[in-house]
């Protein structure tokens, strides 16, 4: 089920989001990934965000960060992906927005993949200041016959 983040979350959430970003972006040292973890901590609380969570387990699967209708990120656990719910969490958040922003890593190739097929579109083309690598900003816009 997906609800919306709470606090006691935020141990679980954390580690999912550390664990996802090494794995997916190994061009990118893990130092830099675990030098941001404390401002990440701070930040999630304050930000509007939505974990799935298992509803025979309880545990935390995955989760999504919004800045408005920026998504600041989508993180699943590793062991449960290629489940789908990387796309409910996305689903549920289009529900709630009529266009939605993001920036993925151009050498991503999995995640830039997954968010064409979910009818995202490069907008253009930029860089990461604090990494240096480069990123597409990708948009979704709600249409009149868009169900999901």
């Amino acid at each position: 089920m997906i609800r919306a983040f709470e606090r006691h979350d935020l141990n679980a959430v954390m580690k999912i989001w550390l664990d996802t970003n090494m794995q997916a972006h190994g061009f990118i040292p893990k130092g830099y990934w675990t030098e941001r973890l404390s401002e990440v901590e701070e930040m999630i609380p304050e930000a509007e965000a939505y974990v799935y969570e298992d509803d025979g387990t309880g545990q935390i699967e995955g989760f999504v960060g919004l800045v408005g209708d920026y998504i600041a990120g989508i993180f699943v656990r590793e062991a449960a992906r290629s489940n789908g719910i990387g796309r409910q969490l996305l689903d549920y958040v289009k529900e709630i927005r009529e266009e939605i922003s993001l920036s993925v890593y151009q050498k991503n190739v999995r995640a830039i993949c997954f968010y064409e097929r979910e009818s995202f579109t490069i907008q253009s083309e930029g860089e990461d200041e604090d990494t240096g690598e480069k990123e597409f900003l990708m948009v979704w816009r709600k249409n009149r016959t868009d169900t999901s």
